[in-house]
């Protein structure tokens, strides 16, 4: 009997312990995958759009005439998509995930108005950048490098839109058996590992206030008083530059000093959210309205520790390199790398802020595998459950009991498999999938497109 076991055996490892068996369950989503288009249409769509800075009119024909095949080809082809259970189970992931997603943006959108406005406009103007040497560096390579590679240096080659499309291209293309299924369950650990980063980056540069690489651009670019906040009239003005005032008040450890002679803070009627008077510091140009005044908000005018451009372009590529692998994947490490030193170039970024969001991109992305992973979830639930019915199994063959032994090999058959959902709703899902994704696509370009 112990032969008739491992006979059993025999023919069921192999089903699980193989990543390329015929016979693998549907939800597995492991069956083998096409891999030859998707990275020529990504890069076709980079150097479709470069055109805009070498021929502005075949831009306009071309570009918008790539992203209607690009949907035709999607839409047409998801009737056929073999997965549609799989992104059934993924739909409340994404949704959570997007919620989590938007509420961080809406924190990062607040403190970032925050480390603008609480040292007013005349601290931004007087504070120099600090010391960077990666500028330095920079500066060094233009003089000694050929024109032409100084030229492509600079060139506007990419940014955060075409990131954000590129990893569009890669969640879809599951329709056509490029990456592994579920798209929403890729999109989801998009958008959750995005949230993450993007709290853990607020939490950063709010910690310190660290004096911008430009220091016209808030002048430019905000509507704040030109003078400190009260907490920074009492907390940091008066020991700002005098030395044997902060030896004092280290000794101390308690601020003594006089507060100056400074206007009185615009305080509007908010109502119950008159709490973020003192956070976004309204003036009266500025209207009656908080919501009003964050909508307005973009980029910072400190200096954000770290860089939220070269977070989403880090996780792009590592999203790229997980999923679909290939010398795609190299090239676009190739483009992240040009991100990063045009951010320092153009003096949006420090060299730190590149540096660390590329490691946290990287680490950030290594821990939402949960989420999902390019691994066959399925296969290790069935070799889970074969390890748990492992005794069971030997002592069936044992007492000679065939039946059992079939039924212990089938609950390890079916612990790869999920519940089907009956076949209208899936139709119903898979349409309101499609037009949602497409509509958020569609807002994600718009509201990208000036990067």
């Amino acid at each position: 009997m112990v032969s008739s076991l491992q006979s059993s055996a025999a023919f069921v490892l192999p089903r699980y312990r193989s990543n390329t068996s015929p016979q693998a369950s549907t939800c597995s989503a492991a069956m083998p995958r096409t891999k030859h288009g998707l990275g020529l249409v990504a890069i076709s769509y980079v150097a479709l759009d470069y055109l805009r800075y070498v021929s502005p009119s075949w831009h306009a024909r071309l570009q918008p005439a790539l992203w209607v095949v690009l949907a035709l080809s999607a839409a047409v082809r998801a009737p056929f998509y073999s997965h549609w259970q799989l992104e059934i189970r993924s739909a409340i992931p994404f949704l959570a995930s997007m919620l989590f997603m938007l509420a961080a943006f809406l924190w990062e959108a607040l403190s970032v108005r925050f480390v603008t406005a609480v040292l007013g406009l005349d601290w931004h103007k007087s504070s120099p950048p600090l010391p960077d040497t990666g500028q330095w560096f920079l500066l060094f390579l233009n003089e000694k490098l050929p024109r032409v590679v100084v030229h492509l240096l600079r060139a506007d080659i990419i940014g955060l839109h075409h990131y954000l499309m590129l990893f569009v291209m890669l969640a879809f293309s599951v329709v056509f058996n490029s990456v592994k299924a579920p798209g929403l369950g890729h999109a989801a650990r998009y958008m959750f590992t995005m949230a993450i980063g993007r709290l853990l980056r607020a939490i950063t540069f709010a910690s310190t206030i660290i004096p911008s690489v430009r220091p016209w651009c808030a002048a430019v670019r905000f509507s704040v008083p030109y003078y400190p906040h009260p907490w920074a009239q009492k907390f940091y003005i008066p020991y700002a530059s005098d030395s044997d005032a902060i030896h004092k008040l280290i000794r101390a450890d308690m601020p003594y000093a006089t507060v100056g002679e400074y206007p009185s803070e615009y305080r509007p009627n908010w109502g119950r959210m008159s709490f973020l008077i003192d956070i976004l510091r309204p003036t009266i140009s500025d209207g009656g309205s908080w919501y009003k005044l964050l909508k307005r908000a973009s980029g910072g005018c400190n200096d954000l520790l770290y860089s939220g451009h070269m977070l989403v372009a880090v996780l792009t590529a590592m999203a790229w390199m997980e999923a679909y692998g290939g010398w795609t994947s190299i090239l676009m490490w190739f483009l992240v790398l040009h991100s990063a030193q045009r951010e320092i170039r153009e003096r949006h970024h420090y060299t730190v802020d590149c540096v660390v969001a590329i490691y946290v991109g990287i680490i950030l992305w290594r821990m939402t595998g949960f989420i999902w992973s390019s691994k066959d979830a399925s296969r290790t639930k069935r070799l889970n459950k074969l390890d748990e019915v492992q005794n069971r199994l030997i002592h069936a063959a044992k007492d000679s009991d065939i039946d059992e032994i079939r039924e212990l090999l089938k609950e390890v058959e079916m612990a790869g498999h999920e519940r089907k959902a009956s076949q209208w709703v899936i139709w119903l899902f898979a349409v309101i999938t499609i037009i949602f994704s497409l509509f958020v696509v569609l807002l994600a370009f718009i509201l990208t497109n000036d990067g």
